[in-house]
């Protein structure tokens, strides 16, 4: 290869590196974000001027970003924490990412190892996350909080002791004005290819860690220490069904399809509630 040919090489794998992360072009104040990816209606809502909202766009303290129907946005914050937004969804923040407030809707949120750490707000519910990949939704009178590598802390800000470790491939849900579940096992591999927070978006700079979970997870099955079951929860909401293998794979996931194993020791801990 001669050195024009380098160059130019050198040039596309710069151009890769700022499309597969883009949370690296985010905003220079840690008080802001920059929009890194928009996909159909999303809007900036403040008090001064309402907008559509178009990539690289700054967005300030306490800026509402909303997604409409078959939307989708991505956030990029100085320390490279990045916020995914799913549609219907209803968002902003203050202090940069000490304060992520999900008002409605689902956020994914990857905070890398080198930043702070970012506490997310939905209801009455908190979670505390450093150097793990989460995904949250809440609705009024539900909300899931589901980890994909590393180890987070729900809790319900005002209410002493009720606090849980999430790590990696275990999530909490219910409602969110009860008490914190014990936490389930999912199935971090049906996540990462059913969810639109993965499959609409580039990859994550996370991904690496979030395979080597899934793949833990695949070993603990072999040794019989985690096992499949046919429990699902498709979309949005905490209803947990029974379906088969067929179904599972063919139905129409908005946000994120868990299918919840379990532990084959602590059956009864692990299993979804309201089911035998």
């Amino acid at each position: 290869m001669n050195r024009q040919l380098r160059l130019l090489a050198f040039i596309a794998i710069i151009a890769s590196f700022s499309t597969w992360f883009p949370s690296r072009l985010n905003a220079a104040s840690t008080n802001e974000a920059r929009v890194t990816q928009v996909k159909n209606h999303v809007q900036l809502a403040d008090s001064k001027n309402p907008r559509r909202a178009s990539v690289n766009e700054i967005v300030q303290e306490e800026t509402i970003v909303r997604t409409g129907n078959e939307s989708r946005a991505e956030l990029g914050f100085s320390d490279e924490t990045v916020v995914r937004l799913a549609a219907h969804t209803a968002f902003d923040f203050n202090h940069g990412t000490r304060g992520l407030n999900l008002k409605e809707g689902a956020v994914l949120v990857q905070a890398p190892k080198e930043a702070t750490g970012a506490t997310i707000h939905a209801g009455r519910v908190a979670a505390s996350v450093a150097g793990t990949t989460v995904m949250i939704e809440y609705h009024p009178g539900f909300y899931k909080f589901l980890v994909l590598e590393g180890t987070a802390r729900s809790y319900r800000p005002g209410h002493l002791g009720d606090s849980v470790l999430v790590r990696a491939g275990q999530m909490v849900f219910g409602n969110s004005e009860a008490a914190l579940s014990d936490p389930v096992d999912v199935d971090i591999d049906r996540f990462m290819t059913t969810s639109r927070f993965i499959t609409d978006f580039p990859p994550l700079r996370s991904q690496k860690s979030i395979v080597a979970e899934s793949e833990k997870q695949q070993r603990e099955k072999t040794t019989k220490t985690l096992v499949d079951t046919n429990l699902v929860i498709f979309g949005g909401g905490t209803q947990v069904s029974v379906t088969d293998q067929e179904h599972t794979d063919t139905a129409d996931h908005k946000t994120a399809a868990l299918v919840t194993p379990h532990r084959a020791p602590s059956l009864n801990r692990n299993t979804a509630p309201a089911l035998p």
